[in-house]
């Protein structure tokens, strides 16, 4: 075993549910086992904080209280979007690692003793770049990030690929301190 976790960032679209594409809030489902998972990292009193690119927001399609609503009744511990589009160049939307910085002074974190869960090649980009446990799963956009963005990701070394957030947590309980 090694370095104790102090808290899963999670993605949302692709990663907890939904799919490859945006579902708003009211809309979005949970895949299986993913509110049990959520609550088994809770319990062990690691911080479940959310961070989720959501452009649609600035376009006026759902406001951010929508997701923040949303993503407190599945237990998250803290959540952080980013309402901006790509064009608007803001350093909070991954591949940047804004929230994730946020995250960690508001929650006292180490960013070498978090893990980032995601689909997208933006979140093992800003899992990189702030030198975060990677992740990648195979839901939603994750087949896809490995099969056409292998460019992006291949100066970055991904602890593990995973077929789903189960297989994902799981085996981050069998190589860290949890």
């Amino acid at each position: 075993m090694s370095k104790h976790i102090q808290a899963v960032f999670l993605d949302r679209d692709g990663t907890i549910g939904g799919s490859d594409s945006i579902h708003y809030p009211g809309d979005f489902h949970l895949f299986t086992h993913a509110q049990e998972l959520i609550w088994k990292l809770k319990n062990d009193r690691i911080k479940i904080l959310s961070f989720t690119n959501q452009p649609d927001i600035s376009e006026g399609k759902a406001t951010i209280q929508d997701f923040i609503d949303e993503l407190i009744t599945f237990g998250f511990d803290d959540i952080y979007i980013c309402p901006h589009d790509q064009s608007e160049g803001c350093p909070c939307r991954k591949p940047e690692i804004g929230m994730l910085i946020e995250g960690a002074e508001k929650h006292q974190l180490h960013l070498e003793k978090c893990v980032v869960i995601g689909d997208r090649w933006s979140d093992m980009v800003a899992a990189s770049k702030a030198n975060c446990i990677k992740i990648l799963v195979k839901t939603g956009a994750g087949i896809s990030t490995l099969n056409e963005h292998y460019d992006k990701l291949e100066e970055i070394n991904i602890e593990y690929v995973a077929e789903n957030l189960e297989e994902a947590i799981n085996w981050l309980y069998s190589h860290y301190d949890m």
